[in-house]
């Protein structure tokens, strides 16, 4: 747990470092400094000893600097289902989800063209037994759907921000969860196939739905909405 707010403010500048956002602020507020790879401090999360790795599965190790060390801070909130997100407009990293980052007033309506609406009937169609279509009508603003993939076990909506699986399978199997009730009442659980991959799973009719936003664009609040809205698909 961190103790005080220099370990905070350490923390969060190099996970955006790490996390390639330093970029928004190069030639302006960026300082070249001179430090050292801490590879003496290791890590133990809830008992087990942990490598912070990157999303391409590198070794991570803290920075040494002044007397302060830098905590990779993405790879530790993943490992602790702690979402993490970057506003790009204010600068902010924006940690877990407290008043601020539960917000869901950011979300808007899907509208599905008649030609998307064909293409999603046509992929349910290809499933015998589950013709039946579903579709989620909720986003976050600014996102876009991009096209509807039916695979050997499920459809899959993909949208810029968010991915959408509906399937007569639970993806959660065999996975660590966290049980959630939403807002209508449905239960649902939070689970991590990887480090970098939160996703949420329910029971939705005669199928299993789960949601997932690779590019954390969207928090737990947004995702556990944007489940509330998955619905049959009107024609």
């Amino acid at each position: 747990m961190l103790k005080n707010k220099k370990m905070i403010i350490a923390t969060m500048v190099f996970g955006m470092t790490a996390t390639g956002s330093a970029g928004v602020y190069a030639g302006t507020s960026m300082e070249k400094i001179s430090a050292f790879l801490n590879h003496s401090i290791g890590f133990t999360i809830n008992g087990s000893s942990y490598t912070p790795v990157d999303n391409k599965g590198n070794a991570l190790a803290p920075i040494t600097y002044r007397d302060t060390t830098y905590l990779p801070v993405r790879a530790l909130a993943d490992v602790l289902k702690v979402p993490i997100t970057y506003n790009a407009a204010t600068h902010q990293v924006v940690i877990g989800t407290g008043t601020n980052t539960g917000s869901t007033s950011n979300l808007e309506a899907v509208e599905y063209s008649a030609a998307q609406k064909q293409a999603i009937l046509t992929a349910f169609g290809s499933f015998q037994g589950f013709e039946k279509a579903y579709a989620p009508n909720q986003m976050v603003k600014g996102d876009a759907f991009q096209k509807v993939v039916a695979s050997d076990d499920g459809i899959s909506f993909l949208f810029e921000h968010m991915r959408v699986v509906i399937s007569p399978r639970d993806y959660s199997a065999g996975y660590d969860s966290q049980e959630v009730q939403l807002s209508n009442g449905t239960k649902a659980k939070w689970y991590s196939p990887s480090t970098d991959n939160l996703m949420l799973g329910f029971s939705l009719d005669d199928r299993t739905v789960t949601i997932s936003s690779p590019d954390k664009a969207l928090n737990k609040a947004q995702m556990e909405k944007v489940a509330v809205s998955v619905a049959k698909l009107i024609k």
